[in-house]
């Protein structure tokens, strides 16, 4: 059976815009000498699986800083702080595609990287979705919507045109509950 280590301190380095970076100890359970490792703390994380009433999922093409290429996606963000992660999911649904929806399901969560992050990315899906508006997206994105059918999803997942880990997770949980 694996043991848990025992905390023995923490230390904040860096804050930053969308994370902060902490140096943690870790006191292994044989012995007394704590461990040094580096950890990111985030806000918790929402992904929404967007569907219309004709089975079409709504995606955002984006560019990612950290890959500088532009992916497909969809709907998500980090929660704000103070904000409950249905809530996070109906503001970045309504801010990346412009539709709100009443009908929305938490599909379940998943820990982006345990190893090294300290948060959850949230998995909601929504149905009957109701065009509110034009897209609001925030200063630092450029967002292209696009309509993809359900049943191509996993086409672009096996052709390697979907391939951000936590919406390929998204997507297994739809599965999950679906299959």
């Amino acid at each position: 059976m694996a043991r848990r280590w025992r905390p023995a301190g923490r230390r904040r380095l860096e804050r930053c815009r969308v994370f902060d970076v902490d140096e943690v100890r870790f006191v292994p359970p044989d012995r007394e000498a704590a461990e040094t490792f580096y950890r990111i703390d985030a806000p918790e994380w929402i992904n929404v699986i967007a569907l219309t009433d004709d089975e079409q999922v709504l995606f955002v093409r984006q560019f990612r800083f950290g890959t500088e290429q532009t992916t497909l996606e969809i709907p998500g963000g980090m929660c704000d702080p103070g904000e409950a992660p249905v809530d996070a999911a109906r503001r970045e649904l309504r801010e990346e595609t412009g539709f709100i929806t009443a009908d929305l399901t938490q599909l379940g969560a998943v820990h982006p990287n345990p190893a090294i992050q300290t948060n959850r990315c949230h998995v909601f899906l929504a149905r009957a979705l109701t065009l509110d508006g034009p897209q609001q997206p925030d200063e630092h994105e450029e967002i292209a919507l696009e309509q993809v059918p359900l049943p191509e999803v996993a086409g672009l997942i096996r052709d390697g045109v979907v391939t951000h880990a936590l919406v390929l997770s998204a997507f297994h949980l739809l599965g999950l509950r679906e299959g």
